[in-house]
């Protein structure tokens, strides 16, 4: 079967589940959207990646990077590779360097994975029929292809009012509290604010 490349494209609220977060991936060069339900924890990991952000002590998904850097095993590829009963599959692929080895994976943790290994994500175009959604070109784009967009997850929380110094004093006390959907928030109204938005 052909693998199709998928991107993050957004994370937000789930609206249908509430307490559960959308991790929406796009095709790189179409406009077929995968929606996939994943639970607060991911969500955050995901995001806290995908922002560069550190967090004080180490997340699971962060410490399963480590330990892999420590034994030189990279992941080279994620795969959603099943949908059984609205539940999605998905599986590692890694490599020590001489053998290569699949891992089954929650989808949720093998995304937060792949962004930590800077690998890429895959899927079929079975999986793509059965859950897949269709946008117009809503980036505007002539080239079949679209523009990279930046993800951030929103739950309405709004800092406008805050100073600049206010939103980094803020950001350092989120970070050290572990609170890291406030955090990415924070995050994103200092880039917002910086012209890096």
């Amino acid at each position: 079967m052909q693998k199709i490349e998928l991107e993050i494209v957004a994370l937000s609220h789930s609206i249908t589940q509430s307490h559960s977060y959308a991790v929406v991936l796009g095709e790189t060069t179409g406009n077929r959207r995968l929606p996939i339900i994943i639970g607060g924890n991911e969500a955050q990991a995901i995001a806290l990646a995908l922002e560069k952000m550190s967090p004080r002590r180490p997340l699971t998904h962060d410490l399963t990077k480590s330990i892999c850097d420590e034994f030189k095993i990279t992941c080279t590829e994620v795969i959603i590779d099943n949908l059984v009963e609205g539940v999605f599959h998905a599986k590692l692929n890694c490599t020590d360097g001489e053998k290569e080895f699949l891992i089954d994976s929650r989808t949720s943790d093998a995304l937060a994975l792949a962004v930590r290994f800077h690998c890429p994500v895959y899927t079929y175009e079975f999986i793509l029929d059965q859950a897949g959604i269709i946008l117009d070109d809503e980036f505007g784009a002539t080239d079949g292809k679209r523009p990279k967009k930046k993800v951030h997850i929103k739950d309405g929380g709004d800092y406008s009012g805050l100073t600049l110094e206010n939103l980094n004093t803020k950001l350092k006390e989120f970070l050290d509290n572990e609170e890291y959907e406030k955090a990415i928030l924070i995050r994103d109204e200092i880039n917002k604010r910086e012209g890096n938005d």
